[in-house]
């Protein structure tokens, strides 16, 4: 058998778990809180406190459904509540509040690119549940158990088993998280552990035409991109070096089993046998009603649903015409994208704005870990100071300074570029006087641009940066380049 040509197929299913970004809890008012005191975000509902009744958090419901429509899934019209039995330190109740057969969205498809192919992964659910608490293991001889994380909301979203190799997982999660963060759903943070990533893998075998399956290994509770594409990879390759050692290895004759990520090894490591869905023993929760999705409901969550990120970057590339990269940039964040379209219909030349956007405002939002729609400057502000490097009121580099100046005041940029001194001088004889001390100051940049070809465009430039400087930032670039243009001529003449 092993003489005959091998092909492979990694299988690859997700199942993503997103916090949601609510104040409270899933089925009591707790405060949700990151950093708070172990112990402190708890009450007799989240502790499994017997006779204390769990109440549905509206918001989260809602925040699921919605993410559910931009899934392009289905909204099931009447869903419940199951128990889903299990007994761990961090689930003091012994059961999760979970959705088993009637799942609230499902039959659902997320497209995402990649290397310039669409590919469509079909999502087969998207639950509501409860998460659990968290174990901390800092103390030698024991393990302590923080339950502040108990009963947080959770949307567990479930793929079908479409995506084919480590990249294509990568892209579909990080996909995923530009798209929980756009809705306002989640915060999506990897730190905070706001989302976490579970891949079911298997290998598809060929050899002469017949296939063999690889057992399916369910990697628990990864926290960051770079951790799902890693731990896929691995996996994919050792289920492949397992069955060529001993063809046995293969669904049915091997039990499925859950592993767990070593980043620093960049290994999988074995936990335990997989669950299947009867060792949770589901049954309806008797404590929380069923839920029916009225129209009224449905309508009202659809209304809030914004143009997606993917179509959005397709539009902004072929309507304003910015590249890739840039679009990428400014798409990346709701309110960004919002407050760039909003300084376009404030008349901002798109080429220039989008230049100002990653280069100047994203450069002063990031040096002060805020998003560019925190630093206090409106639309309209915006796209002045891009109109008057279009006219030539100031130059770029002239216009970094007063979008500086822009954080701190609320005039208008017209008047900070007078007062700053940094309007552009469009006095052609005054020009000249700088370009011809720029030349007298600079000999051999001279030589070099009129004698050495290999140096003779860099020495032109050199040449216009002094001009600049001579003459503080206030001369009109491109005039300054036709006067060193001419000025060579003549020389050469």
């Amino acid at each position: 058998m092993t003489d005959q040509a091998i092909t492979t197929r990694t299988i690859i299913g997700l199942e993503i778990h997103v916090q949601l970004r609510t104040a409270t809890k899933m089925f009591c008012g707790c405060p949700l809180k990151f950093d708070a005191p172990p112990n402190t975000c708890v009450c007799p509902v989240c502790l499994g406190h017997p006779g204390a009744l769990p109440v549905i958090n509206r918001q989260a419901l809602a925040y699921s459904m919605l993410t559910g429509l931009a899934l392009s899934c289905d909204i099931a019209r009447h869903t419940k509540w199951d128990r889903k039995s299990y007994y761990y330190p961090d689930m003091p109740k012994n059961y999760q509040i979970s959705q088993y057969d009637l799942p609230l969205c499902e039959h659902g498809h997320f497209e995402i690119s990649v290397e310039g192919d669409t590919r469509r992964i079909r999502i087969k659910r998207a639950h509501l549940e409860e998460d659990a608490g968290k174990n901390l293991h800092d103390v030698p001889g024991c393990t302590l158990v923080d339950l502040n994380r108990a009963g947080t909301p959770l949307l567990e979203i479930v793929t079908e088993p479409d995506l084919t190799s480590a990249e294509e997982a990568f892209v579909f999660c990080t996909e995923l998280q530009r798209l929980v963060t756009y809705l306002g759903v989640s915060e999506g943070s990897m730190q905070k552990g706001h989302m976490r990533f579970e891949p079911n893998v298997n290998v598809a075998i060929d050899v002469g035409g017949t296939e063999y399956r690889t057992p399916i290994v369910e990697i628990k509770n990864l926290n960051s991109f770079k951790s799902v594409r890693g731990a896929i990879a691995f996996e994919s390759q050792r289920q492949t070096a397992a069955w060529q050692e001993d063809h046995d290895y293969v669904l049915g004759k091997v039990p499925n089993e859950n592993r767990g990520w070593n980043d620093d090894r960049g290994v999988t490591e074995f936990q335990r046998p997989k669950e299947a869905a009867h060792d949770y023993r589901y049954f309806p929760d008797p404590d929380l009603v069923p839920v029916d999705v009225t129209d009224e409901m449905l309508a009202g969550v659809t209304a809030r649903l914004p143009e997606l990120p993917i179509a959005r970057r397709a539009r902004f590339m072929s309507e304003f015409g910015l590249s890739p990269k840039d679009t990428e940039i400014i798409v990346g964040h709701r309110g960004t994208a919002d407050l760039f379209e909003n300084a376009v219909k404030c008349g901002a030349p798109v080429d220039i704005l989008g230049k100002q956007f990653v280069n100047v405002w994203l450069k002063l939002a990031n040096d002060r870990n805020v998003p560019v729609t925190d630093l206090s400057v409106d639309a309209e502000r915006m796209a002045r100071l891009a109109s008057m490097v279009a006219d030539g009121s100031v130059s770029a580099t002239a216009a970094n300074r007063i979008a500086e100046a822009m954080l701190d005041r609320r005039d208008p940029p017209d008047l900070l570029a007078d007062e700053l001194g940094l309007v552009q001088v469009q006095d052609t004889g005054a020009m000249e006087a700088w370009v011809s001390e720029a030349f007298a100051a600079n000999e051999q940049a001279v030589r070099d641009a009129l004698t050495n070809p290999k140096k003779a465009k860099a020495s032109a430039g050199f040449l216009r940066g002094k001009v600049m400087r001579i003459s503080g930032g206030k001369a009109d670039p491109k005039l300054v380049g036709q006067l060193i243009e001419k000025r060579l001529s003549e020389l050469r003449e």
